[in-house]
């Protein structure tokens, strides 16, 4: 697919997207913000994407809202009714909401590989993706705070759910910068690599050892996985139960354990 803000590849089952602004630090402008959900509404419906890793070109991952779109909202949402004005900001606010939600509804896992800095809606993009991994010289910050707004798009929902209610109000009153040493200790990245070239390395063995598992299995553990985090226990176990009442007798079942016998890797369809 082609995009403004973006680029998407497509190889070995694993779709590419990179954040494409190097030179405004892939600051995430109007048309990023759709495009975003543009690219993974694309991996979801398109069978031979099994897996997604986004990434960001340049020097930094994502430096964040871009600017210029925050003060031309004003202008947008002019109304001489302030009630009119006020519901027009609240549909923006939640039509960004969704464009970052896509990656959690996204069927397919989505890796998120961070080198530089990751600020601000940075954050909000990273918390959606499955997992997170991060260079060595990778460092985050919820910089909302610096610019007297509340972090609005998802940090503050998700983030406590990956490190605790503690952290993350530490780093949402204070704004600090925390390096990757530290987003490792705290549970938000899964590993440090040395490098950027070693980080997209690893993440991309990581992102194969995945598409090469069962299609069917893996949109099924995301879709449980990302359930349960919002649901009770016995809730989550109703609906796996269900799940696999309709999902379990499949044709990778069968590849999987017959592959298992013969001492091969399994072949599954897209």
């Amino acid at each position: 697919m082609e995009f403004e803000t973006l680029k998407v590849t497509l190889d070995a089952h694993i779709a590419t997207i990179r954040l494409n602004r190097p030179d405004k630090a892939n600051a995430m402008n109007a048309t990023m913000w759709q495009e975003i959900r543009q690219a993974f509404e694309w991996v979801d419906r398109t069978p031979e994407a099994r897996v997604a890793v986004l990434q960001g070109e340049g020097k930094l991952f994502c430096a964040g809202i871009d600017l210029q779109m925050m003060m031309g909202i004003g202008p947008q949402i002019a109304n001489e009714c302030d009630g009119r004005m006020r519901e027009s900001l609240r549909r923006m606010i939640l039509d960004m909401q969704d464009t970052l939600t896509s990656l959690e509804r996204c069927r397919k896992p989505v890796l998120a590989a961070i080198h530089g800095g990751c600020i601000g809606g940075g954050i909000d993009l990273v918390t959606c993706a499955d997992m997170r991994y991060a260079s060595a010289d990778a460092f985050f910050t919820i910089k909302e705070i610096d610019i007297g707004m509340t972090a609005d798009v998802g940090t503050l929902q998700r983030l406590p759910k990956l490190v605790g209610d503690g952290i993350t109000r530490e780093l949402a009153y204070t704004g600090r910068k925390m390096d990757a040493t530290e987003a490792k200790g705290i549970g938000l990245v899964n590993r440090v690599f040395e490098s950027r070239e070693a980080l997209y390395a690893g993440v991309e063995e990581i992102a194969a050892s995945i598409a090469a598992k069962s299609p069917l299995s893996i949109r099924g553990t995301k879709e449980m996985i990302t359930y349960a985090r919002d649901h009770s226990v016995a809730d989550s176990l109703n609906y796996i139960a269900t799940w696999n009442a309709a999902m379990l007798m499949s044709k990778d079942l069968t590849e999987a354990m017959t592959a298992n016998m013969q001492k091969r890797a399994p072949v599954f369809k897209d």
